[in-house]
């Protein structure tokens, strides 16, 4: 009876956010513009982006997911545990990542807290659902050899991406600014605090595990990857969005690089998923 209503629960939840990305977006500056952010008016390009995403992406999987949990399909449980870090990066973005302070933004995006507040909360709940409901009876087939030369190339893609946060990081300290921190200073911290002190470690981890805990490990190489790979669609899409509006922030070769680490992240998503057997 309990496993029923957990399962029904989640899958209600689950199709709530989905809905209420699909309202945010709506409002937001992609169609009807009624949701306006403190910032700069260049980063506008980057909420078309996102909403994108949120639009016809990720509310998608959520509304897809709570359909299929309620019918007991697994796959329920494989869509949705891919959208919780996803959601908790977009909504505390989206919560605290503006210039409140700042006398020359207007908005009025705090309207819509307690939209983004549930965005977090059913992400959490999601979440944690999730990892209790995954399958835990699983083998894995990697080789030694593959397992090793997929770590060497994650670790270094991850430690590569970090360094690049860490260098304007360091150019802030030293000069007091970098590219794009003045227009947007709460926002530049926010972006590198998240994914230098949660999702580095969470990909390193990922890997740590594969060699230790591979079999206990099944669903967080889920959450990690359904997190890194709905990031950067959301990144290319931000990105796109930016070159279409003549943004100075982003060149071709930004968009040629996401669209590789586009690729880079899927392949090692099929890689994780292709050695794993559910018994």
């Amino acid at each position: 009876m309990i496993d029923k209503f957990e399962r029904v629960f989640v899958a209600a939840i689950a199709m709530i956010i989905g809905f209420i990305l699909i309202y945010l977006g709506y409002l937001g500056p992609l169609f009807l513009d009624l949701i306006q952010f403190k910032t700069h008016a260049t980063v506008v390009n980057q909420l078309l982006g996102q909403d994108i995403v949120n639009m016809f992406v990720l509310s998608g999987i959520l509304i897809a997911g709570g359909i299929l949990l309620l019918a007991k399909k697994r796959m329920g449980v494989y869509l949705l545990i891919m959208t919780p870090l996803y959601l908790f990066y977009y909504a505390i973005s989206y919560a605290l990542g503006w210039e409140w302070m700042a006398p020359d933004y207007v908005g009025n995006s705090q309207n819509y807290f307690f939209y983004f507040l549930a965005v977090i909360v059913g992400g959490l709940i999601i979440m944690l659902y999730c990892l209790s409901a995954f399958p835990k009876k699983v083998t894995n087939t990697f080789r030694k050899g593959s397992l090793r030369l997929y770590s060497v190339f994650y670790v270094l893609f991850l430690l590569i991406f970090a360094s690049m946060w860490i260098k304007e990081i360091v150019e802030v300290m030293n000069t007091g600014t970098t590219r794009g921190y003045d227009i947007a200073p709460t926002a530049f911290w926010l972006v590198r605090t998240i994914d230098l002190g949660f999702c580095l470690p969470l990909g390193l981890i990922s890997i740590y595990l594969l060699w230790t805990r591979p079999n206990q490990s099944y669903a967080i190489q889920f959450l990690f990857y359904g997190f890194f790979v709905t990031q950067i669609l959301a990144v290319n899409s931000m990105s796109l969005m930016m070159y279409l509006h003549h943004d100075p922030l982003v060149t071709l070769s930004n968009i040629i690089v996401f669209l590789v680490l586009l690729v880079i992240l899927f392949a090692g998503f099929i890689y994780i998923i292709r050695n794993y057997k559910v018994q």
